[in-house]
């Protein structure tokens, strides 16, 4: 086995980068029958919280020489965690390849071809109708092609749950005061993994909500075509196993969009696809489970920033077409043999 040295000035680089980072901001949403505050993890340096995994699992390479300087690091994703290792990598030196597909918005793929000398973007759709494992293959072809190249993977990195474990939560459960329910978009398990362990740690009677997409085939359900980024996934990653779940909201992703438009006029929050779907999840659990007497306090992260999602979830014509498609499936899965029941939830 090769015994690799850490390069001491990218450690100290990593270091001072991370240093220089403020928390998030917690703000309250005014509710009738909730308290209800979101973490805008969109107050990240690129916008999401993406920042979080992304510089943890950096600096983690590079105290354990895995990364050095010469290192081409080479990812999967549908955008923000490729805009994050884009930022932090510039800025550290570091040759890196994104491996992108359709669904990555048009404006992150044009701002990663800014930061990068190269992005790869797959086209073929995988045998569950998402690119996932398309973009996952390339990602193997290029580690063997690329000279000293090193892969994230961000699906299964503990450092990825170590960093929301560390510092996403570490803040939450500082400023929230008691969570009595924590709701958590679910895409490469990292964060529902690292912010639910520490979140059950400090108040265990906190009922961690998991929020999923349909088409995603995380907690068993059919795979189907998606359209928004960030949120759900057609493998089960590793990280959602060590995730503490104690209930499944699926959401559509009409509903999704539609919630965007009105968390965007009742609070002013313009946030990503992701966000309208925890935010969906909210309204519809709430709906089956009226609080009776006491206001429970209602945790979510707004994981970014709406200005990628112009020309989908904001768009008007997209939005329409968005529901016609989902209007056609409803048909035709009316005539397919029903799956109800036939979920796997992850558990620790």
């Amino acid at each position: 086995m090769v015994q690799r040295h850490a390069d001491k000035a990218l450690v100290e680089r990593i270091k001072q980068l991370r240093n220089g980072l403020a928390g998030t901001p917690l703000i309250p949403l005014e509710d009738d029958e909730l308290n209800i505050v979101a973490k805008l993890e969109f107050c990240n340096p690129t916008g999401s919280t993406k920042d979080r995994s992304a510089l943890w699992i950096l600096e983690q390479a590079i105290v354990r020489g895995e990364i050095l300087h010469g290192t081409t690091v080479v990812e999967s994703s549908s955008g923000n965690f490729a805009l994050a290792l884009a930022f932090y990598c510039r800025l550290l030196g570091i040759p890196f390849v994104p491996v992108i597909d359709p669904n990555c918005n048009a404006g992150t793929e044009e701002h990663l071809r800014t930061l990068c000398r190269r992005v790869e973007r797959v086209v073929d759709r995988d045998a569950t109708g998402g690119y996932l494992k398309t973009r996952l293959s390339r990602v193997q072809e290029l580690l063997t092609e690329l000279p000293h190249a090193y892969w994230p993977n961000q699906y299964a990195n503990p450092d990825a749950l170590e960093a929301h474990y560390r510092f996403t939560a570490g803040e939450l459960v500082k400023d929230a005061g008691v969570i009595d329910y924590l709701f958590v978009g679910v895409g490469t398990g990292g964060t529902i993994a690292g912010v639910s362990r520490r979140v059950k740690e400090e108040f265990p009677q906190c009922v961690v909500v998991a929020v999923d997409t349909e088409g995603s085939v995380i907690f068993g359900g059919p795979p189907r075509k998606r359209s928004i980024p960030g949120i759900g996934s057609s493998i089960v990653p590793p990280l959602c196993e060590q995730a503490l779940i104690d209930e499944v909201e699926i959401v559509s992703e009409v509903r999704a969009a539609e919630s965007c438009h009105e968390l965007l006029a009742r609070y002013g929050l313009f946030a990503g696809g992701s966000t309208g779907s925890i935010y969906a999840a909210i309204r519809s659990y709430f709906a089956r489970n009226r609080p009776l007497g006491h206001r429970p306090t209602v945790a979510f992260l707004a994981a970014d920033r709406g200005h990628a999602y112009l020309k989908t979830v904001y768009d008007h014509d997209w939005l329409q077409r968005l529901r016609a498609e989902d209007a056609l499936h409803s048909a035709l899965a009316q005539d397919r043999p029903s799956t109800e029941g036939e979920q796997l939830i992850c558990t620790p």
